[in-house]
């Protein structure tokens, strides 16, 4: 079964389309796009006093899931408004790491490697591989414009 496909764009993520459809996605760029530009829930003791204290976020549909391990999306979101530092990038890829474990725990990846760097004032590359059972790893490549996110929600 595949996905619909799904790409970065500047403004954020968009479906391609192929004609009149829906292209498919038979790999896992979709679902990696999902798991980490989704914002995950998060609980009022994680919310960084800068950003609204009411602001939790998340995916509805995870308000039913049985396990809270068992969420969709990623913490990136919690660093709309911190600085360039080396701590932050640590925490980008440790938000990147929980958003992508489920791949391991379904079995799709048997290894997932996770590098952030600063490539230029508010924006952060990802570089994501993902070690399939079988086959070549796979590369991500996501440059991730957190500062702008922040700006175009509050206007």
């Amino acid at each position: 079964m595949a996905d619909a496909a799904m790409i970065m764009t500047e403004a954020g993520g968009a479906l391609v389309l192929s004609g009149f459809d829906l292209a498919r996605d038979d790999g896992l760029e979709t679902s990696v796009i999902i798991s980490l530009f989704t914002d995950r829930r998060a609980s009022s003791e994680q919310i960084p006093a800068e950003l609204p204290q009411d602001d939790l976020r998340g995916y509805w549909g995870d308000v039913s899931n049985a396990s809270p391990s068992d969420q969709t999306g990623s913490f990136l979101w919690l660093l709309a408004r911190e600085k360039q530092l080396p701590q932050v990038l640590s925490r980008a890829q440790q938000y990147c790491r929980e958003a992508l474990a489920w791949l391991i725990e379904d079995l799709v990846a048997t290894r997932i490697e996770v590098s952030a760097e600063f490539i230029a004032q508010g924006w952060m590359l990802i570089l994501i591989d993902i070690y399939r059972p079988t086959g070549s790893p796979v590369r991500y490549r996501f440059n991730y414009e957190w500062a702008a996110q922040a700006a175009k929600r509050s206007a």
